[in-house]
C-alpha cells in the first residue's frame, strides 16, 4: 500500500473521530503543529524513523510536538500509530488531516505579501475581499518582502494577482529588449 493511502485513511479516521468527540478544530491545531515541526526540525524525522528509539520516546517526541496541551484523542492517535509501525508516515497523516479539515470547512489558504508592513484593518480588508470571493473561510498568511519594492502579491487557491512594482518593472523591461 502506498504512504498516500495509508496516511488518508488514518487522517480520515482521525477527522472522523475528531468530529463525533467536538474535538476538530483541537485536533487540526495540533496535527499543524505536528507537520510544522517536521519542516522546521529536520532532526524530528530522523528521530522517529529510527528503530534503535524506544516507542515509549517517540510518543513523548510526538505528543511534545502536538503541543503543550495535546488532547487525549491526538495523544491516543500517535499511540496507534507507533503501535502499528506506521510512525514513518506520521507527517504525512498530519497533512492529510489538515488537508480534510480544510476541505470539510471550505478552508482557503491565502497568502499577502507586501514591500512593507500592512495595517490589521488593510490585511482584514483583503481577508474579506477573498472570502467573498471563495464563498469560504481564509486563513490568512502575512510576509514582507522589501524586494517586490511596492505593491503586493495576493495568492490564494490557484489565483494569484502580482501588483508588485518588481513584476512591473520586469515587464517594462522585457518589452524594452523586444
Amino acid at each position: 500500500m502506498d504512504i498516500g493511502v495509508i496516511s488518508v485513511r488514518y487522517a480520515r479516521a482521525l477527522l472522523k473521530s475528531a468530529i463525533d468527540q467536538k474535538l476538530d478544530e483541537q485536533v487540526y491545531q495540533e496535527m499543524q503543529l505536528i507537520a510544522k515541526c517536521y519542516v522546521d526540525v529536520p532532526q524530528l524525522r530522523q528521530t522517529i524513523d529510527n528503530p534503535m528509539i524506544a516507542k515509549d520516546k517517540k510518543q513523548i517526541l510526538l505528543t511534545t510536538a502536538a503541543g503543550p496541551l495535546a488532547s487525549q484523542l491526538t495523544q491516543s492517535f500517535i499511540a496507534l500509530v507507533l503501535k502499528e509501525d506506521r510512525e514513518n508516515v506520521i507527517q504525512f497523516m498530519a497533512n492529510s488531516y489538515i488537508t480534510l479539515y480544510r476541505k470539510q470547512k471550505n478552508i482557503i489558504r491565502g497568502k499577502l505579501t507586501t514591500a512593507a508592513r500592512v495595517s490589521a484593518e488593510t490585511e482584514q480588508k483583503m481577508r474579506q475581499m477573498v472570502e467573498s470571493k471563495t464563498q469560504g473561510t481564509v486563513e490568512f498568511e502575512t510576509e514582507v518582502d522589501p524586494d517586490i519594492i511596492g505593491g503586493f502579491i495576493l495568492e490564494y487557491d490557484t489565483f494569484r494577482m502580482d501588483a508588485s512594482v518588481k513584476s512591473k518593472l520586469n515587464t517594462i523591461l522585457t518589452q524594452l529588449k523586444k
